[in-house]
């Protein structure tokens, strides 16, 4: 073998890109033949317009862990990547810049500005591909889909009228969610709600034939009560039972409304009267129904007052609006008083401007049907949550879902196949472009100018992206996929919905696994967004920390059920694990001049403990990886491969790499390579650029013939008859010598280089494993002179003892140090130890800190107080020997 160098620093720039590059030449992330079942994965998309941040760097991070992982096992593994063409957002981006030019997409058109659209999605979607590339997702870009292309039109075409044909489709006049910035209808899931300053405004309305009666009710909106058409109170309000039957007038208007009785009011909120505004509320809306009371829309798109208003405020935008009325009624004597509340105001999700209410004509899935069988599908155990109590937020949004109004006003997007004729007044909807009605034969067709909602095509994704509605190789042979990961917070947006899509479509659920992570937060526990500037950008901290700092870090934090706190300080943690791994390749790869590789070399107990150590862990990893703990995973990698492999093992061998023979160097250095390739291969999920690079040096230094990838590898498989408890055993022993040698060592002071004499007294099987492997604990513990003994004679003078399982050593303090001075150290520890217990103590004998503490911090304190007694007990242990 021949030694071969990596660079002494780490900088993954030099090779992250080529590695890259060589996976993507190479054909390495598309699905190799196999005989298992496949396992596939289709990417979240992202909006197209958008740029990723650290939510989509630990949901792709996740993805693309679980993929290496299970693309390792040799099964066909696919993961299919996509953008989303993002109605709303895309086509604001766009108004965006053509408002910085004075236009608007009136001026252009609606064809010139879909064209211009198209621009901006091309721009973005490299921007996309590059940051996905830079953080290592490896995805199959050869599948790579997008929203709007051609075959995802046309299964959205095809769900469309297929619906329609089902009679789960349907137009009609309803109360919707309006966004007045967007101009456009949202779905109930597409509003945010947040908790808003406002006012409760009380005015009363005078009783018809009734001189200088009134009612008296309270608004948060006065200004709709230019659309009221009603006064409703509780049929059983004794208080307002003479009302029954009679009007009440309508304050700055010449209309005069009803009193309603209904149950709906709620008798002991407020003045237990309510208007009634069916056009602007949802649930006047419900009561205006029962009552079949007239609705009167006073809003236009953008949010101004309309046509059906008093001249006087027509054309105001709502806020002036309210400014106005609250004026006039005050000037009218309408006004009572008003107070100061905080309630919760619906905001568009894309541009948060407050929603309102608005009467539209719209389309809408009838989702009740769709539920019941997304329902069935989890309760016989098709689908799995990950955790399982993400279970309970899907039944409940299931068991109370609404329908879908899935028509958006907007001109990017899947346009609504439907059709009006001007003549016979029919719709007709199709599954390809019309230009002649259907019922009448009449030219005189337009099509619907709406689009249809950006979550109907995205709804379709597990099975559109795979060829449907035509029945091609990839659906017969990666649908259903296996796993989606997502977050949270599009359980209702996205989840829900591809379930009920795949089963009223496909007869099928579209996934059998559904990882719900946690959302990333700083570390004092708020979201990450543009106003707080508490963001972080994922490409940044791979320029930073490389892309598997990045990673592996994302990993270990995430639990789950849990969100991640972080900061930029987080990555550290990552990053240094990485640089530990390729110092303690570039040590081993380095010692390799003039050494041969040995067939089927004998094993030392060392050799026999880490191969049972990376065995527990192959099985500890690949059960954590199945079962979606990443953190497990990425905690059992770091403990191996830093605590077994680096500070043990590696350190074991060195007493074979200096002073052995030339064969048991050849022998040691065979199994030292072997253990590390396989320690590659255990890690390369988690750390695929590092593992990828020290992989192809490994190869290159042994003058391997296959030149094998590691991301094509065999995962480690647990093997029962590698675990070897006798082994771990053995060489725990030898480990809590060696700890417990170093540990006073440490405590006294003594420098690394001074080696010092040690009496180990202990049984005869101990006794056995001490003898054979003495000089590996000299080597490890900085010991001159070992010894040994099964008597039970007194501690030999000069000496401190320290007590493990089963064992006692004597180490020979004073050839090494200065007793008098150590006492002094110990005496002066002891007391500052007892200060700090005094302390520890009297906090918890106080009845209020044990009252009122959080449990977590009282049980924290007892064990503070705990450690400093066993600290201080050893200490005095310490001196007593010495005397």
């Amino acid at each position: 073998m021949r030694a071969v160098e990596l660079e002494k620093a780490f900088d993954p720039k030099s090779f992250e890109d080529r590695i890259y590059a060589q996976w993507q030449e190479t054909g390495a992330f598309k699905p190799r033949p196999g005989d298992g079942t496949p396992f596939t994965v289709v990417i979240p998309p992202p909006n197209v317009t958008g740029v990723l941040h650290l939510g989509h760097g630990l949901n792709n991070s996740l993805q693309d862990i679980v993929v290496r992982f299970h693309r390792m096992r040799g099964e066909p593994t696919l993961w299919v990547p996509g953008t989303d063409h993002a109605g709303i957002a895309t086509q604001n981006v766009v108004e965006k810049r053509l408002k910085a030019k004075g236009q608007s997409r009136h001026d252009l058109g609606r064809e010139k500005f879909v064209e211009e659209t198209w621009k901006v999605k091309n721009e973005h979607h490299a921007i996309i591909s590059r940051q996905l590339e830079r953080i290592g997702a490896s995805v199959d870009w050869s599948r790579e889909r997008f929203t709007l292309d051609e075959g995802l039109s046309k299964a959205v075409r095809e769900v469309f009228v297929t619906l329609y044909e089902r009679d789960l489709l349907y137009k009609g006049n309803y109360l919707v969610n309006w966004c007045p910035s967007c101009g456009t209808a949202l779905s109930d899931d597409e509003v945010d709600h947040e908790d808003t300053p406002g006012k409760m405004y009380h005015l009363r309305y005078p009783v018809v034939g009734a001189e200088g009666s009134f009612v008296e009710l309270a608004t948060t909106r006065p200004e709709t009560l230019l659309g009221d058409t009603a006064v409703a109170v509780h049929p059983e309000d004794e208080r307002y039972t003479a009302l029954a039957g009679k009007k009440v007038f309508l304050p700055l208007t010449d209309r005069e409304i009803p009193v309603v009785l209904d149950t709906y009011v709620d008798r002991e909120f407020g003045t237990g009267v309510v208007k009634i505004t069916p056009a602007h509320d949802p649930n006047d809306w419900e009561v205006a129904k029962r009552h079949e009371l007239p609705v009167i829309n006073i809003l236009t798109p953008d949010g101004k007052l309309n046509e059906a208003v008093p001249e006087k405020y027509r054309g105001l935008p709502v806020k002036k609006a309210r400014e106005v009325v609250l004026e006039d009624l005050k000037a009218g004597g309408f006004y009572i008083k008003e107070e100061d509340i905080t309630h919760a105001v619906g905001h568009c999700y894309r541009c948060h401007t407050v929603i309102e209410p608005f009467l539209s004509e719209q389309w809408f899935v009838r989702m009740k049907p769709l539920a019941d069988k997304a329902l069935a599908a989890w309760r016989r155990g098709e689908i799995i949550f990950y955790p399982r109590k993400w279970e309970n937020t899907y039944q409940h949004w299931m068991e109370n879902i609404r329908d879908w109004c899935v028509s958006r006003q907007l001109w990017w997007g899947h346009r609504i196949p439907a059709w009006y004729c001007a003549d016979c007044g029919k719709t007709a909807v199709s599954r390809t472009d019309l230009s002649v009605c259907p019922h009448c034969g009449s030219k005189n067709i337009e099509q619907d100018p709406d689009v249809l909602d950006t979550w109907f095509s995205s709804w379709l994704w597990p099975f559109s992206t795979l060829g449907w509605p035509e029945d091609t190789a990839d659906l017969k042979t990666f649908y259903p996929t296996t796993a989606l990961v997502t977050a949270y917070d599009i359980i209702f947006f996205w989840v829900s919905r591809m379930i009920m899509a795949g089963l009223e479509f496909t007869g099928r659920v579209p996934f059998r696994d559904i990882y719900i992570h946690g959302l990333i937060r700083d570390k004092q526990g708020r979201k990450m967004s543009k106003s707080l500037g508490n963001g972080l950008d994922p490409l940044e901290l791979v320029d930073e920390f490389g892309a598997d700092a990045l990673k592996f870090t994302l990993a270990f934090m995430c639990a789950q059920g849990q969100d991640l706190l972080v900061d930029k300080e987080s990555f550290k943690m990552g990053s240094k694990f990485v640089n530990k791994i390729w110092n303690a390749s570039r040590y081993i790869l380095m010692n390799l001049e003039g050494r041969n590789l040995v067939a089927s070399p004998s094993l030392l107990p060392a050799d026999k403990w880490i191969y049972s150590r990376l065995n527990g862990a192959a099985k500890t990893m690949t059960e954590a990886f199945l079962s979606y703990r990443y953190n497990d995973a990425a905690q059992t990698a770091y403990e191996y491969f830093w605590n077994d492999f680096c500070d043990w093992y590696v350190e074991a061998t060195k007493l074979s790499l200096k002073s052995g023979s030339d064969t048991e160097k050849d022998r040691a250095t065979t199994v030292l390579l072997d253990v590390l390739a396989q320690s590659l291969r255990l890690l390369h999920p988690l750390l695929p650029f590092v593992t990828e690079e020290i992989y192809g040096k490994l190869n290159a230094a042994t003058c391997s013939a296959a030149q094998e990838q590691l991301i094509n590898s065999a995962y480690p498989v647990y093997d029962e008859k590698k675990y070897d408890p006798k082994a771990e055993e053995d060489f725990v022993f030898l480990q809590e010598l060696v700890v417990l040698v170093r540990t006073l060592r440490s405590e006294c002071t003594i420098s690394p280089e001074k080696r010092v004499r040690v009496l180990v007294r202990l049984g005869e099987a101990k006794g056995k494993i001490l003898s054979e492997n003495a000089e590996l604990v000299k080597l490890l513990a900085g010991i001159a002179n070992l010894e040994s003994d099964s008597g039970e004679g007194s501690r030999p003078q000069g000496s401190i003892a320290v007590v493990g399982s089963g064992f006692e050593a004597f180490v020979y303090i004073a050839e090494a140090a200065d007793l008098g001075q150590l006492k002094q150290k110990f005496t002066k520890d002891i007391e500052k130890d007892l200060k700090y217990i005094g302390g520890l103590e009297s906090k918890l004998a106080n009845e209020n800190f044990l009252k009122n503490a959080p449990a977590e911090l009282i049980a924290a304190e007892k064990l503070k107080l705990e450690d400093a007694r066993k600290r201080t007990g050893k200490l005095e242990s310490y001196i007593r020997d010495m005397a």
